[in-house]
């Protein structure tokens, strides 16, 4: 703060005396920032008939020790360097006066403070179990010995020296080096008067001494990219959605409904902040009937068309919308709305940016020590180094984080597959087994592990779900579930059933007359159904990149396309397992999603020549939503055999499936879909017996609201005693073209 020289008494101004010369092997190192203990040369230390006082302050003038009244004037000891020895003064609360050429500052010395961080919490980060890491690391605004300040603390055990630079001390660290914490790696400095807002960075000295800028791992904000600086953060954020919290605990995820809204955030209302889609998003996924939102990553990225999935800021919701608080109101918002919040995590790899973790303190540190082991050959980023206990710590923190901080529901955590084998993408050469010979990546599945572990003990009625893409044994089994294979479950919730996307959506874009010859790519998802909990994902993945928007992989004409859309989708809030589906197609988007772009919102306008056609596919999506969370047949057994029967699965001559969901008590619903352009008339379809002597339709996605022909099956169905695919009694029906119907015992409608 610039303040005015105060008029003093002459004996109330002094000079001291010169401190002896520093070494000049210390001098050196502490102007060149690698020194590791500064504190020992700057500050205050007390001597037997005084004080010796040194701080370092580039480009000042003078710099003068207030002590009470009295004004100690430093020497001027070169290149920034003032100290000297006042007399008979004993150790005492002091503030430093500098004068620069265009002002005068007093402020309070960070070399007259203690460490801020304490030895447990340096204990818990050498073991790498410090579940709160971000209380921990990173920048945090507290108070030391009354005095307001930031602490900065950063991990860096290869580095001779960091420094800490911002927009406080005009981003020159000279003047702030930072002290070393022992054997934990970590680097420690509290600097008064800095508070939120701040922006800074680290600027280390690497082994072979070359200094270079690093943006903060554990910031908790940043500037919005392009620009790259960490932001000191304090959170002021009131929570209202405790009765959400308190309730999700009783809501165990493979037994309840699930139906997810995949969103980008930065291109679902392009120019939209954290705040506006709080209401606007709110609205929509409510109106609509989804149960949750998955958010694809919001963690810091500087290129936005990695949809964030390069991320830079682990803990840092991305600037570009807001700050975190921001982020937390849009969470709250949709809590207290009862709407989940599902995060796409990305703990897979990182981008190769040179501000940001790669070689972070000048050689390997988040990545593996090996060139080819680090590379992520799809990608051009690096793989995390799992087996190093400070990095695991990083990364499950980090989990912990989002839930605990940010009230974050679930993780889907983002490429599994890759994390698990050490010769994901990797040709012969190019990689080297485990120490029993096999391809898995140990220490990843390791770190999977307690992740999970972890998560679930903390966190009461969190999901993680795992997109993983091959058949790895036991991806949704308990970690101390040992299965054939030696391993212990990997412990998530719940598994994108990848298997089930690519046959069905193969089966889909044939023309209706050859699916007959892929009829098995349709049923061949009940043979594994119970094997791992399952969401059934139509995500951002399928609909980008050539892959066409889910409508446009459908044949035949315009009126077809939707109609084949229509059918699956009331084929997939049928089938077993949790659904997800990525904006845009819940109305029949019929370009690929852009992110620069978003949905196309305006195909819903009815003055488009199509825009009641995708109406009707909306309205279509919220009503299979409501139905779906009402009738617990579609969701309460969905991990269990005991929840499903085929009442026709051999019909591929017809393109019919029939299939026969139950709730815990038994009550039943019948599916059947139509996946050919004609009307089947007295098609006769196996039911379980019940109380009730009439079944009927509750859904028609051929319905005349959804933009269908209106082929329907009006009036309470009777139930036939003759016995059809396995079941005691049969309904005769007429299934409309290309279509799917839902149809229940009248008695539960």
């Amino acid at each position: 703060m610039s303040v005015a020289d105060p008029v003093l008494q002459a004996d109330q101004r002094a000079r001291v005396a010169p401190l002896a010369a520093l070494d000049d092997d210390v001098r050196s190192r502490l102007l060149g920032g690698a020194h590791h203990d500064p504190h020992s040369v700057l500050g205050a230390h007390p001597l037997r008939d005084g004080l010796a006082v040194r701080c370092l302050r580039p480009h000042a003038l003078a710099v003068s020790v207030v002590i009470g009244t009295c004004l100690w004037e430093l020497r001027d000891e070169g290149d920034g360097l003032f100290g000297g020895r006042i007399p008979g003064q004993g150790f005492a609360p002091y503030r430093l006066r500098v004068t620069y050429p265009e002002a005068v500052t007093e402020t309070d010395d960070p070399y007259a403070f203690p460490p801020t961080l304490g030895e447990l919490d340096l204990h818990l980060i050498s073991e790498g179990r410090h579940e709160e890491l971000w209380t921990a690391l990173g920048s945090r605004v507290l108070e030391c010995r009354g005095v307001p300040g930031t602490r900065f603390t950063v991990w860096a055990p290869n580095a001779r020296g960091v420094r800490v630079r911002g927009d406080f001390n005009h981003w020159d660290g000279t003047s702030l080096p930072m002290r070393s914490l022992g054997s934990s790696g970590v680097w420690e400095l509290f600097v008064p008067e800095v508070g939120p807002g701040a922006q800074y960075k680290y600027e280390l000295t690497g082994p072979d001494g070359a200094r270079f800028d690093r943006a903060d791992p554990m910031a908790r904000s940043t500037e919005a990219p392009p620009a790259t600086a960490s932001v000191v953060a304090e959170s002021h954020y009131t929570w209202g959605d405790e009765k959400w919290l308190r309730e999700r605990a009783d809501r165990p995820a493979h037994a309840t409904p699930m139906s997810v809204y995949e969103v980008h955030l930065g291109s679902w209302r392009p120019g939209a902040t954290y705040r506006s889609l709080a209401h606007e998003l709110t609205e929509y996924v409510s109106e609509l009937g989804f149960t949750h939102v998955e958010l694809m990553p919001v963690a810091e990225h500087p290129f936005g068309g990695s949809w964030g999935y390069q991320v830079t800021g682990f803990y840092a919701p991305t600037a570009r919308l807001g700050t975190p608080d921001d982020f937390k109101y849009l969470v709250d918002t949709l809590h207290q709305a009862g709407i989940g919040v599902i995060l796409d995590w990305v703990p897979a790899h990182f981008p190769r940016d040179e501000w940001a973790l790669a070689q972070f303190d000048g050689r390997p540190l988040y990545e593996p020590q090996d060139p080819q082991r680090a590379a992520h050959p799809d990608w051009g980023t690096l793989v995390f180094d799992y087996g190093r206990k400070e990095v695991r710590n990083f990364l499950v923190a980090n989990a912990l984080y989002w839930c605990e901080e940010f009230h974050i529901d679930g993780l889907r955590v983002d490429a599994v597959a890759s994390m698990l084998y050490l010769d994901y993408s990797r040709e012969d050469g190019q990689w080297s087994p485990n120490r029993f010979g096999g391809r898995e990546n140990l220490d990843a599945v390791s770190f999977l592990q307690e992740m999970n572990a972890t998560l679930y003990r903390r966190v009461p009625g969190v999901v993680t779900i795992a997109e993983e893409s091959t058949a790895w044994n036991g991806v949704t089994r308990a970690t101390h579930d040992i299965g054939p294979d030696g391993f212990g479950g990997l412990g998530f919730g719940l598994k994108w059933n990848m298997g089930w996307m690519h046959d069905s959506l193969d089966y889909m874009a044939h023309e209706p007359v050859h699916r007959k010859y892929h009829h098995n790519e349709m049923t061949f998802s009940m043979v594994y159904a119970y094997s791992e909990n399952f969401v059934l994902p139509i995500s951002h993945d399928e609909v980008v990149h050539g892959k066409k928007a889910l409508v446009s992989k459908m044949p035949g004409d315009w009126w077809q396309q939707r109609a084949n859309h229509r059918a699956y989708l009331g084929y997939m809030w049928a089938h077993p397992g949790k659904k997800l589906l990525f904006m845009g197609q819940e109305f029949a988007q019929g370009a690929e999603w852009e992110e620069e772009e978003g949905p196309q919102w305006w195909v819903l306008d009815e003055k488009h020549p199509a825009g009641g056609d995708h109406r009707g596919v909306q309205r279509l999506v919220g009503d299979l939503n409501r139905l779906y969370g009402s009738h617990p047949a579609l969701w309460e057994q969905d991990t269990s055999p005991d929840g499903f029967v085929w009442s026709e699965a051999d019909a591929a001559e017809d393109n019919v499936f029939a299939f026969v969901r139950k709730a815990a008590d038994g009550s039943p619903l019948l599916a059947v879909v139509n996946f050919a352009p004609v009307v089947r008339h007295d098609y006769r379809l196996g039911v379980p017996l019940t109380a009730a002597g009439e079944w009927q339709e509750i859904l028609n996605t051929d319905a005349t609201r959804y933009g269908g022909s209106d082929v329907r099956n009006t009036g309470p169905l009777p139930l036939e005693p003759e016995p059809r695919g396995g079941f005691p009694a049969s309904l005769t029906l007429r299934l409309p073209p290309l279509a799917a119907i839902w149809l229940t015992p009248v008695r539960e409608t």
